[in-house]
C-alpha cells in the first residue's frame, strides 16, 4: 500500500488496536492520527476495531484477536531470529573453512546452508497464505485474500454435503435417542414445572403481541362465515322433534304457566285496567268494569287449569304445534328459507357482531389469568400432561420410536429443503468479509502454529543438509 493513502478498514482497525493496547495505555484520552485518519482512543478505538466498516457482517476483531497477533509476532521474531542464527553460523563456518580450521567446518556449513534454504522456503509458503511475499506479484500467493470467496463456497459445500445430508442427520439423531432422553427429562417434576412456566410465558407473550381488533375481526368473520355456510333449520327441527318426543318441553310449559299465573295474581288491576281502556267510549263505566273482571277471571282460570292439568287441551295443542313445526323445519322449503333469512338478519345485526367480537376479549383475559396463576387448572393440566408424556416416553418403546421418527422426519425435511439457504449463510457471510481483515484475523488464530513450520523447516533442513553432506563425503571417500 502506498504511503499517504488511507489505510484499508481492516488495517485501520488493527492500527487502532495497536495504538490502544495495554503497552500503549499512556495515550489514553488522546487522539492518534493514523495514515491521515483520526482514530479515537480507549473505548471508541475498541468499538471501531470490533465494528469497523471493513470488518464485514459477523466478523469482529476483538482484543483477544490482538493478543493472538502479538503472540504471532513473537513467534515470527523467533523464527526469523533462528534464520539469522543459521545464516551467521553459515558465514562463520565458511570463514573457518577458508582459514583451514578443519573438516568439521564443511559439515557445519552444509547444515547451516540447508537450514537457511528450509527456513526461506517455509517462510515463503507461510507468507503466501496471507500476502504476496516481498510484495511481488507471484502467482498462487496471497491465497486467503484472493481466494476468500472460493473458500467460502467450498466451506458451504463441505458443510452441506457432510453435515446437512439426510443420512447424516438421521444417523446422528438416531444415535442421540431423543425420545428416551426427552422422556427421562420430562418425567422429572422440576423439569415439567419449568416447561409449564416457559409455555405460560410464551402464551402470555403471544397474546400480548396479538392486537385485539385483528383477532376480533378474524373470529367474527370466521363465526359468521361458518354460520352462513351451514343450514341450521334441519338440525333445529331434529333437535326439537327429539325434545318433544321425550317430553322435555313439558317443564318449559309448566314454568311458563306458573309464571303466568303468578303474574296474573300480582297484576290483576293492570289486566282489568287494560281491558277497560280498550272498551268503546259509549259504554258505561260499570259495564267496562264488569267485563274487565270477567275477562280477568276467565284468563286466570284458563292459566290455572293449564298449570294444574297435564292433559289440558291447550297443552296438547302446544305439543301438536311443536311436532308440526319440527317437521316443517326438516322438510318444508318455505319454513327452512324463513329460518335462514332470520339467521342472516340476526347475524348481520351490529349488536350480534359486537357480542361475537367481544368474546375474544373474555377468552384472552381468561387464558392470560390461567397462564399467570401457578395453581390454575390450565397449568395443572399442562403439567400433568407433560409428566404423563415423560413417563410414557420412558416406558413405551412404540411411542419413543414414533417421536424419534417425527423428529427425524422434521429435521430431514428442514435440512433437505433449506440446505441451500443454510449453506448460503456461510458463503454470503464470508463473501461480505473484508479480504485484508479476514486474512489478518485468520493469521491471528493460526499464525503462531504456522511459525512453528518455519522453525521446523530450519531444523529439519539443517539435519537434512548435514545428512546429505555426510553421505556425499562418505561416498566420495
Amino acid at each position: 500500500m502506498e504511503r499517504g493513502k488511507a489505510e484499508e478498514p481492516g488495517e485501520a482497525g488493527e492500527a487502532a488496536m495497536r495504538q490502544h493496547s495495554p503497552a500503549n495505555s499512556h495515550s489514553s484520552g488522546a487522539t492518534t492520527m493514523t495514515e491521515g485518519a483520526s482514530v479515537p482512543t480507549e473505548g471508541a478505538a475498541a468499538a471501531a476495531a470490533v465494528a469497523g466498516p471493513g470488518n464485514g457482517p459477523g466478523l469482529a476483531y476483538s482484543a483477544a484477536d490482538e493478543e493472538k497477533r502479538r503472540g504471532v509476532r513473537r513467534m515470527k521474531t523467533t523464527a526469523t531470529g533462528l534464520l539469522l542464527l543459521v545464516a551467521l553460523v553459515y558465514v562463520l563456518a565458511k570463514w573457518a573453512q577458508s582459514s583451514g580450521a578443519g573438516a568439521w567446518t564443511g559439515y557445519v556449513a552444509a547444515a547451516a546452508e540447508a537450514g537457511m534454504v528450509g527456513a526461506l522456503a517455509d517462510w515463503f509458503a507461510v507468507t503466501a497464505l496471507f500476502r504476496r511475499p516481498l510484495g511481488l506479484p507471484i502467482p498462487h500467493t496471497a491465497i486467503i485474500p484472493t481466494k476468500k470467496d472460493q473458500l467460502g463456497v467450498s466451506l458451504g459445500e463441505f458443510v452441506g454435503e457432510n453435515f446437512l445430508s439426510a443420512d447424516v442427520v438421521r444417523r446422528r439423531l438416531r444415535a442421540v435417542g431423543l425420545g428416551s432422553r426427552l422422556g427421562a427429562w420430562l418425567a422429572e417434576p422440576d423439569h415439567a414445572d419449568r416447561v409449564t412456566a416457559e409455555l405460560s410465558t410464551a402464551l402470555r407473550g403471544a397474546l400480548t403481541v396479538l392486537r385485539d381488533s385483528d383477532v376480533q375481526a378474524v373470529v367474527g368473520e370466521a363465526i359468521t362465515r361458518r354460520a352462513d355456510a351451514v343450514e341450521i333449520a334441519p338440525g333445529l327441527g331434529k333437535t326439537l322433534d327429539n325434545v318433544v318426543s321425550d317430553g322435555g318441553h313439558h317443564r318449559v310449559v309448566d314454568l311458563v304457566c306458573v309464571r303466568a299465573h303468578d303474574w296474573l295474581v300480582e297484576h290483576a288491576d293492570s289486566v282489568m285496567d287494560a281491558v277497560e281502556g280498550g272498551a268503546p267510549g259509549w259504554t258505561p263505566r260499570f259495564v267496562d268494569r264488569k267485563v274487565g273482571e270477567r275477562v280477568y277471571r276467565e284468563l286466570l282460570r284458563f292459566v290455572t287449569e293449564m298449570r294444574d292439568m297435564p292433559e289440558h287441551p291447550a297443552r296438547g295443542a302446544i305439543d301438536r304445534f311443536l311436532t308440526d313445526f319440527a317437521a316443517d323445519l326438516q322438510s318444508d322449503g318455505d319454513t327452512r328459507a324463513r329460518v335462514e333469512r332470520l339467521k342472516s338478519e340476526i347475524l348481520g345485526r351490529s349488536e350480534v357482531q359486537d357480542v361475537i367480537a367481544s368474546a375474544w376479549s373474555s377468552v384472552r383475559a381468561m387464558i392470560v389469568s390461567a397462564a399467570e396463576d401457578e395453581r390454575s387448572e390450565l397449568r395443572l393440566r399442562v403439567r400433568a400432561a407433560l409428566l404423563s408424556l415423560g413417563a410414557r416416553l420412558s416406558t413405551d418403546p412404540v411411542l419413543r420410536r414414533k417421536v424419534d421418527g417425527w423428529v427425524e422426519g422434521a429435521a430431514v425435511y428442514v435440512v433437505t429443503t433449506y440446505r441451500s439457504e443454510i449453506t448460503s449463510l456461510i458463503t454470503d457471510t464470508v463473501a461480505g468479509w473484508d479480504a485484508e481483515h479476514t486474512s489478518k484475523k485468520i493469521e491471528a488464530h493460526i499464525g503462531r502454529d504456522l511459525q512453528f513450520i518455519r522453525i521446523n523447516g530450519t531444523v529439519v533442513g539443517s539435519l537434512a543438509g548435514l545428512a546429505i553432506y555426510a553421505v556425499s563425503r562418505a561416498l566420495g571417500a
